[in-house]
């Protein structure tokens, strides 16, 4: 299977769970942090094409509540399988 740049994020917002599904080039736990921050309404989301102005840190993330952070690839379909 091919990868995919579509990924799944899950968090929790003062203990209210949340997830959301971002496409980016690539993911790892600090861009998780800072798009659940996003997606919160913590951080503001970026332009396309533009880093962001400043990134927030799972520490400053967890100081607004933000927790458990966890993010995954979705899976690629082959539509060539038999």
């Amino acid at each position: 299977m091919r990868s995919t740049d579509i990924f799944v994020i899950e968090y929790k917002h003062h203990d209210q769970p949340k997830s959301f599904v971002i496409r980016a080039k690539s993911m790892r736990n600090a861009d998780a942090w800072h798009w659940a921050s996003c997606d919160a309404g913590i951080a503001p989301i970026p332009k396309p094409g533009k880093p962001p102005l400043k990134v927030v840190s799972k520490p400053q993330a967890e100081r607004y509540g933000i927790t458990e952070v966890k993010w995954r690839e979705t899976a690629a379909l082959d539509w060539t399988e038999a």
